[in-house]
């Protein structure tokens, strides 16, 4: 049933940076557009942001209802905290001349760089930190040694660490200089220095940590210290990462 209070659908996708009023309302009449799961193909549609559910090609607009998603190329050093922390480098310094009420997603120790989400949608945090969904995070670790194949095995068969059992994905080999191996390593979990732990526990030190993805996130080219609002297609594939929107042909 349509909302007659609410705000016309085009308008709702222009304000979500989706394109200008024009492109949206073509994107309406080319049945491209859904509301709660159903395709809209006329104008004028009227909606609630808060409430409803607006997709582009099966892609949630969280944008629509003010929700953001910045991510953030932490530097070393940076404390995960949206607090300030005496004189230390937070990751609230990075946004400070925002007005939303930011939340950081999981978490980084300080002495890990790489890429960072912030959003001020703690349904999505949740979901995209939550164990169920189990969200993917890739990681460029440079350890001293040579490590073996028997290592590499060690770290995806499982190792027993003081909190419990810990597993990653994958791991590969990707650059070795002497006295170092690079390695790329992804996992599911977000335990507290987990990876240099598991490092530790079969003998290598790391020298350096850099997250490199966050679920369907990329860091790509950012430089350190930079932010940048990913765009609602982005942010839709987190929506769906997080397991917080179906499928339209699922609805």
């Amino acid at each position: 049933m349509q909302n007659q209070e609410g705000i016309r659908l085009q308008k709702v996708l222009a304000a979500a940076g989706v394109g200008s009023r024009r492109s949206c309302e073509e994107l309406i009449e080319q049945g491209r557009v859904a509301v709660n799961g159903i395709k809209v193909n006329e104008q004028g549609r009227r909606v609630n942001p808060a409430i409803d559910l607006i997709t582009v090609d099966g892609d949630p607009i969280a944008a629509a209802a003010g929700f953001i998603v910045i991510a953030l190329n932490k530097p070393s050093g940076v404390v995960t905290t949206m607090k300030r922390e005496d004189d230390r480098a937070t990751v609230a310094d990075y946004v400070a001349n925002r007005s939303d009420r930011l939340f950081h997603v999981g978490r980084l120790d300080a002495d890990t760089e790489g890429l960072i989400l912030l959003t001020n949608d703690g349904n999505l945090a949740h979901g995209l930190t939550h164990p169920s969904s189990e969200v993917n995070k890739i990681y460029l670790a440079r350890i001293k040694g040579a490590v073996t194949k028997t290592e590499i095995s060690a770290l995806t068969t499982g190792i027993e660490l003081s909190d419990g059992f810990a597993k990653a994905d994958t791991v590969s080999i990707v650059g070795a200089t002497p006295g170092e191996t690079a390695i790329e390593i992804s996992l599911h979990e977000g335990r507290n220095r987990v990876i240099r732990r598991m490092c530790e526990h079969i003998g290598h030190e790391v020298i350096q940590l850099v997250r490199v993805q966050f679920g369907p996130i990329k860091l790509g080219d950012m430089k350190l210290g930079k932010t940048r609002v990913l765009n609602h297609t982005e942010v839709g594939s987190l929506y769906r990462a997080a397991q917080l929107v179906k499928d339209e042909a699922a609805i």
